[in-house]
């Protein structure tokens, strides 16, 4: 692929699974920070994605594409020589659809509740149970994932997934001392020469 995508991203947030699978696609895209926290980057974003939310994409043609998830199994439509996923009929695949859907589906929810829990018109104790209930779910993947990476000897969008939301709350070190194969998992992602400088701007 030749043309440019435009990324509206903010840095440490889940635009930079999309930053990490276009870069192994080896997709051409500007990168556009939009701070979805101040209402500069919420007036930037939502013509394009009334949540006002990132990732936003833009593809060349001009159509728009939301959802982390969304956009890395299209991406694996566009290049499956990037192999982000298993192919068709791999008996890994169905166990890569699996949990990549639950850390969106499942942990995901946690941060969007717990982070602007006032915005629920609740107490700040939602996010303290959100806390306690993220690092449930951390730990239940810990038990599933494979090593070296989630399954097994195969890399894949997974592990892009892991290696991001293992920067947000509870943090590497939770993780390190709690969850080692996911902590493992963290880090060789950030020494993977394409996707190092992604995870260095985005975590540094």
């Amino acid at each position: 692929m030749t043309e440019t995508w435009r990324l509206l991203a903010c840095k440490g947030c889940g635009s930079a699974i999309v930053e990490l699978a276009l870069a192994l696609a080896q997709v051409p895209y500007d990168r556009e920070e939009h701070d979805y926290g101040t209402p500069e980057g919420r007036a930037a974003l939502e013509p394009y994605n009334p949540l006002a939310q990132v990732p936003t994409v833009i593809l060349p043609d001009g159509e728009v594409m939301t959802e982390t998830l969304a956009i890395v199994l299209m991406l694996d439509d566009l290049v499956p020589t990037a192999a982000l996923l298993p192919t068709a009929g791999d008996p890994l695949r169905p166990q890569a659809l699996r949990w990549m859907t639950f850390l969106v589906a499942a942990v995901y929810p946690t941060f969007t509740y717990g982070d602007e829990y006032a915005k629920w018109n609740v107490g700040e104790d939602l996010r303290s149970s959100t806390n306690a209930h993220r690092e449930r779910l951390w730990r239940h993947i810990e038990g599933i994932a494979k090593g070296p990476w989630f399954l097994g000897e195969r890399f894949s969008a997974l592990d892009l997934y892991i290696a991001v939301m293992a920067n947000w709350r509870p943090r590497l070190a939770w993780f390190e001392a709690n969850a080692p194969k996911l902590h493992q998992i963290a880090i060789a992602v950030g020494e993977v020469p394409v996707l190092a400088p992604i995870m260095a701007a985005n975590f540094s």
